[in-house]
């Protein structure tokens, strides 16, 4: 199977993600239009498509031209029945292309925070094999409305879309289940200030956080990678006859 991942900003890992994909022997081909601008030219070449994170929000065309090529993408890839992941921006231009509102500044969700499961999260091959409340880490101030069409899977106390499902494997997670403990230290390391500012003395409570929070939410991030990824469906690419000898 191959897959495309557009990253949006630098130090945005795979992580736990990429471990599932791994041990689907994934080709994964990595995209990086906050650089150069360039996406996928369509669906044809990639069985599936991630969209990460990043610290721009949903709209910012001004500044991030790229953002409504890659929504339509994003579309193309769901309606195509092709699996399609975003993850917190991700799952914020994800709900843009299919006509939701980007709320910025809604509210900021930072650290491991419990999630829930809706009702239709607890049947959803995304979510169904977790816990009815599940440990995950958050890093965002921008949500969304819901989708019209789009099943809403799980929610927290303060945003009510923390995951959804468009048609049969096109999911956004507001949540970062990608990030791994491993992911999380290389970020307190390296957005310490942002992070101080934001929390303030976090970097303090960190080794009781993690002690407390990790296993569980890496636990977690590792069974969502696994199921999303028995979703997509590798197309059989015929490969060029080799003559005999």
């Amino acid at each position: 199977m191959r897959v495309a991942v557009i990253e949006n900003m630098k130090s945005t890992p795979l992580g736990s993600l990429g471990l599932a994909l791994a041990e689907a022997k994934a080709e994964i081909e990595h995209f990086y239009p906050w650089i150069d601008g360039k996406l996928p030219a369509g669906i044809a070449d990639h069985d599936a498509l991630v969209v990460l994170g990043g610290e721009q929000n949903a709209i910012d065309d001004a500044n991030y031209p790229y953002l409504p090529g890659l929504a339509q993408l994003m579309r193309d890839f769901a309606e195509a029945d092709k699996a399609v992941l975003g993850i917190c921006l991700g799952a914020q231009i994800l709900a843009r292309a299919y006509g939701a509102e980007n709320q910025l500044n809604a509210g900021l969700e930072f650290g491991w925070h419990s999630v829930s499961k809706s009702e239709d999260g607890h049947a959803d091959p995304l979510l169904s094999d977790l816990e009815a409340d599940f440990t995950t880490f958050q890093w965002h101030s921008d949500t969304f409305t819901l989708p019209q069409g789009a099943t809403r899977l799980a929610v927290s106390e303060l945003t009510q879309n923390q995951a959804f499902r468009i048609g049969r494997a096109a999911y956004g997670t507001q949540f970062h289940f990608e990030a791994s403990a491993s992911v999380i230290d290389s970020w307190k390391g390296e957005f310490a200030e942002s992070i101080e500012q934001m929390e303030p003395g976090w970097h303090e409570r960190y080794a009781a956080l993690a002690s407390a929070h990790a296993a569980a939410s890496d636990a977690t991030g590792l069974a969502i990678g696994r199921n999303w990824v028995r979703m997509i469906r590798a197309e059989v690419r015929s490969q060029p006859m080799v003559a005999g000898v």
